[in-house]
């Protein structure tokens, strides 16, 4: 099995969840949308976005990325950004996010259940 091998069906829905992700980051600022499906969306992007380079197993993929925001969000727990110095950087702030909440790790968990459901890959 070759590991390595773009597939288009997986980089147009990366692509354009990028967009829909930088619109909502930049036009959208309510209580459901930008904080919830945001966080929805964006472990489907890098879902998408991996299996876009990476032939790998759904179930795999499907998991590391939900570890990898888990992670993510534990270290935001620890508040990561003021540790590591970048509390000034916006794009840090943004990147790695500054604040923990439990709801993230439900958006999470619902989007990767998504993307279990919809993609009938290997």
């Amino acid at each position: 099995m070759t590991y390595l091998r773009f597939q288009l069906k997986y980089f147009i829905p990366a692509t354009i969840l990028f967009l829909i992700e930088v619109f909502i980051a930049l036009f959208v600022h309510d209580n459901f949308i930008r904080p919830f499906l945001g966080d929805v969306l964006v472990v489907i992007l890098i879902y998408c976005f991996i299996k876009s380079f990476i032939n790998s197993p759904v179930i795999i993929t499907a998991i590391a990325v939900l570890l990898f925001a888990y992670l993510i969000e534990l270290l935001q727990y620890f508040n990561i950004v003021t540790f590591l110095g970048l509390q000034n950087s916006d794009l840090a702030r943004i990147v790695i996010g500054t604040s923990f909440e439990w709801t993230d790790l439900l958006a999470y968990t619902l989007g990767i259940g998504l993307v279990l459901l919809l993609d009938k890959g290997k």
